[in-house]
């Protein structure tokens, strides 16, 4: 009976470690001309998380550019649009993924979200990412944008956007799989650089991605 108690309490210690291992986040480190930063992504968007960690360990983000630089709405980066078009053939890793909406997960100013098209299922691009700049809004704004897209703006969230900013009619529409946890200041640095009207910087946007340690996260937040 001792024997069976002991391999039950080990199989319950396994089991506890297992479970304590999957809920621990995994940290990226975003690091351009301009400065870094740090990104936690989010378990409750496992399919987009693990695409990105995919993606970043393959060394893909690190051979494009932030893009497409919009003041006051989104940085994009990864893949332009052009690279979407019904007339280009796409490279493996390309493709569309079904949407992870979790209304706990919003668009706040440092949100990391994935781009998309106008597709009616809401479907990702896999190699298109962006991070969210966005403005303040009032509570007449937020209960406007709502009403508009037919969703709820909980009050935790609402003092978000009144006090931090961000791009609340997003939400519900492109998937958030992670937040700016240190070095927000780099979207500050990246909106300052010199772009076009179509947000197109003069100068290219280069970036590094790193999927880091526990060990290098730990250090990070030193």
């Amino acid at each position: 009976m001792k024997k069976i108690y002991l391999v039950l309490t080990v199989l319950l210690c396994l089991t506890a470690v297992s479970t304590f291992a999957q809920q621990k986040n995994q940290f990226v480190k975003i690091e351009t001309e301009q400065g870094a930063c740090i990104v936690k992504l989010y378990n409750e968007t496992p399919v987009h998380r693990d695409n990105f960690i995919k993606l970043v360990k393959s060394g893909y983000f690190n051979a494009t550019t932030f893009n497409r630089i919009l003041k006051g709405f989104v940085i994009q980066g990864g893949d332009p649009d052009s690279l979407y078009d019904k007339s280009k053939t796409l490279k493996p890793e390309q493709k569309w993924i079904s949407p992870e909406f979790n209304p706990a997960l919003y668009h706040k100013r440092g949100a990391l979200a994935m781009g998309r098209d106008d597709n009616k299922a809401k479907e990702s691009f896999t190699t298109q990412i962006y991070i969210v700049d966005g403005k303040t809004y009032t509570n007449a704004q937020l209960d406007a944008i709502e009403k508009k897209n037919g969703i709820r703006i909980p009050e935790n969230e609402r003092e978000v956007y009144r006090t931090i900013g961000g791009t609340p009619f997003l939400d519900q529409n492109y998937t958030v799989f992670g937040e700016i946890v240190k070095g927000t200041d780099l979207i500050d640095k990246i909106t300052a650089v010199k772009v076009n009207a179509d947000g197109n910087p003069d100068k290219p946007v280069w970036m590094k991605v790193k999927v880091l340690t526990p060990k290098e996260a730990a250090q990070a937040f030193k």
